[in-house]
């Protein structure tokens, strides 16, 4: 199987539709001068912006009810970097891979390092999983992990996630992230004082094994697979956690991971103003934890979470350094086309919320002039910044319309031929 889509085939897509390109750039830089914005400064910004890929995305998702397996799944980490790097290829916005231990283990670190450079990619955060049971182990995660009341089980957790920064060490990445799926089902199983207090004893001990380059980014979650109780439930909880813990610590952000109607941007400038921003888990929901693609479902909303970054960005916060990474379960599409899509739904995101008048903005909202504030927002998220993202991936010798290479290319049938199918039926995650 090829190891990528074929350069000729990306041109051949691009010079069809290069003419009208041209035209819908010039015409939205015609738009976006009349109000004062530099279409090629906005360009150079969004070609900056990367998204990182989850290794366990290019996978074909499920639930807990069953799973359905796609054609051509990768079989190992080396499958998941191939699709990484086609995604990469065309979409031009995701230059890096975020592996899973153990799902992601293989026998020579130095080999699959090499793999990722030679496809354009490279590693961004770590994760550690002890929310489930592998093959062999000593200690049973049912009843908790880090936080669990067996000293020798959280033990067993601590020296996992040790695991995984030496790993990532091997590989060039700088950050750790810390989820766990503790918690309770019942009132009364868990006494929640003494979970936490575990918790904070379980993640110092990571803490002190950091390099002094690295970040640790605590992930909260409000529930499953607890359903009654989860540790660290909440985003107070993780800035509680990662207060305690000291300044590499510091609180991740999942899109899916919150309460219906929480209002996400806030807590996103809570965080900011704090120094305790880690970064973000891009998804979208509409009932609970579905991660569902980016955008899907509210657009909006995740403009108005870059609208505060891109202001944190403008005011030149101290130490803000925020990171960005899709994470979605693809149960219905094939992974790669909603990763493509999502990324580009991000870049969407961001060009828009580098289009808002901040100097407008601010004076709208030191005269308490609610209706100019949200219409300067409007304006900014109605704008089309098709031709735009286009452009930028032109540039960077990517695809104008990603999907539409990737379908022609047959990539996706190749794979198949190439990789066993995978048994269907069972429930779980990917």
């Amino acid at each position: 199987m090829n190891t990528g889509i074929d350069a000729g085939l990306v041109a051949s897509h691009n010079d069809k539709l290069q003419h009208h390109l041209q035209n819908d750039y010039a015409h939205l830089g015609e738009q976006l001068a009349r109000r004062h914005i530099d279409i090629d400064r906005v360009r150079a910004q969004v070609a900056a912006f990367g998204v990182a890929i989850p290794s366990w995305g290019v996978g074909t998702g499920g639930t807990r009810f069953a799973r359905f397996p796609g054609p051509g799944e990768p079989r190992h980490v080396f499958d998941k970097l191939q699709d990484c790097g086609v995604i990469h290829q065309l979409a031009r916005a995701t230059p890096t891979v975020s592996l899973h231990i153990p799902w992601d283990k293989c026998s020579d670190w130095r080999e699959l390092r090499g793999a990722a450079t030679a496809l354009g990619l490279s590693f961004d955060a770590m994760n550690s999983n002890t929310f489930s049971d592998q093959k062999d182990q000593a200690h049973s995660y049912k009843f908790g992990s880090l936080t669990h009341t067996d000293a020798g089980t959280r033990a067993q957790a601590v020296a996992h996630n040790l695991e995984c920064i030496e790993i990532g060490r091997q590989l060039g990445s700088t950050a750790l992230t810390v989820w766990v799926g503790d918690g309770s089902n019942f009132p009364g199983q868990q006494h929640f004082r003494r979970a936490f207090d575990r918790y904070l004893d379980s993640t110092r001990q990571i803490y002190a094994a950091l390099p002094a380059d690295w970040r640790m980014f605590l992930e909260h979650k409000i529930n499953e697979p607890a359903f009654y109780s989860t540790v660290i439930q909440d985003w107070g909880s993780s800035y509680l956690a990662a207060t305690a813990l000291g300044p590499q610590a510091q609180c991740l952000v999942d899109l899916g991971h919150h309460a219906p109607n929480v209002n996400i941007e806030m807590i996103v400038a809570r965080l900011v103003a704090a120094g305790k921003l880690a970064g973000f888990h891009f998804n979208d929901s509409k009932y609970g934890d579905d991660d569902l693609d980016a955008g899907s479902v509210s657009p909006y909303r995740l403009f108005l979470v870059f609208n505060e970054l891109v202001a944190a960005a403008h005011e030149r916060v101290p130490g803000f350094d925020p990171a960005y990474m899709l994470d979605q379960s693809h149960n219905v599409t094939d992974p790669i086309e909603s990763l493509m899509t999502s990324a580009v739904q991000v870049q969407r995101s961001y060009a828009q919320a580098l289009l808002v008048d901040r100097d407008a903005l601010d004076a709208a909202q030191e005269a308490n002039d609610a209706m100019t504030a949200t219409h300067l927002l409007k304006a900014a998220f109605q704008t089309d910044v098709t031709p735009l993202l286009q452009q930028v991936r032109r540039d960077a010798g990517g695809a104008i319309d990603p999907v539409a290479v990737y379908r022609a290319s047959g990539y996706r049938r190749q794979a198949a031929e190439a990789r066993p199918a995978v048994a269907g039926g069972g429930g779980g995650i990917v």
